[in-house]
């Protein structure tokens, strides 16, 4: 595991590094990204004014995606990189600049630390935890185009069962739009050959203009991807991270010999 820290007038000395690289000589053509795989906060904005409960809750990160994607790193001798920190403090897979990047609110719960936020007060959230963590997906991208090791970016996320009052019952969710697809739909395809998964297709939510990540990284580039979306309550147990792991194993390598 490897930390890249970056530190000024936001993050002390004695806060995490916002990127840690698991498994950082994986040989693996799954190149592993975690854009909300932590939920930390930097002391200097006192919790952003939320309790603990409220950082715990879905609207501050992807439930159970960080201890998915280290299972999965091991097991697929793959690099995991993650954000160590909220997407309330700023999410990484919005452009920094946009209107999405830092919310006023998610999902019901005002977020007191992040009104009223000064122009430097938004550069040192984006120079020392957004560009970062982008700048880690890039040098890994360009270590193993070095090393003529094939790249497949697989973006890992989860979701809420519930929002805005309705039930999602889809159990996995492929996303995927521009750059290229091919892996994302033979992917997509391999997850709904599996007997009784509920598979949804730019479901729940769809890859667009808001994602930055993904578009970022891969598009202009020609790398294959796909973002997976798991549905949270299926993350709650050591046990389901297990099968999720399996699952997702089997899925992948078919995927990638079609």
């Amino acid at each position: 595991m490897v930390e890249i820290a970056s530190y000024g007038t936001l993050l002390a000395t004695d806060d995490p590094p916002p990127v840690v690289v698991d498994n950082p000589h994986g040989r693996s053509s799954f190149l592993l990204i975690g854009d909300h795989a932590g939920n930390l906060i930097p002391a200097c904005v006192n919790n952003l004014g939320l309790d603990d409960d409220e950082r715990a809750r879905h609207i501050a990160w992807d439930i159970g995606i960080g201890a998915l994607g280290k299972l999965l790193a091991v097991r697929l001798d793959a690099v995991f990189v993650r954000q160590s920190y909220s997407r309330l403090v700023i999410d990484s897979n919005r452009s920094p600049y946009s209107s999405e990047a830092v919310m006023e609110s998610s999902d019901g719960t005002e977020i007191p630390g992040n009104l009223g936020l000064t122009a430097e007060q938004l550069s040192s959230r984006i120079a020392e935890i957004h560009q970062p963590y982008h700048a880690a997906i890039s040098a890994e991208i360009t270590r193993r185009e070095s090393a003529g090791l094939q790249t497949i970016v697989i973006a890992l996320h989860s979701f809420t069962p519930r929002m805005s009052g309705l039930q999602r019952p889809w159990e996995i969710g492929v996303l995927f739009d521009g750059g290229e697809t091919s892996f994302a739909r033979a992917l997509l395809t391999a997850l709904n050959d599996r007997p009784g998964l509920v598979v949804g297709e730019n479901q729940p939510y769809r890859m667009d203009d808001t994602d930055y990540t993904v578009p970022h990284h891969c598009y202009g580039r020609g790398i294959p991807y796909a973002e997976l979306e798991i549905r949270q309550d299926l993350l709650a147990e050591d046990s389901d991270i297990v099968r999720w792991a399996d699952l997702l194993i089997d899925a992948l390598a078919v995927s990638a010999a079609t």
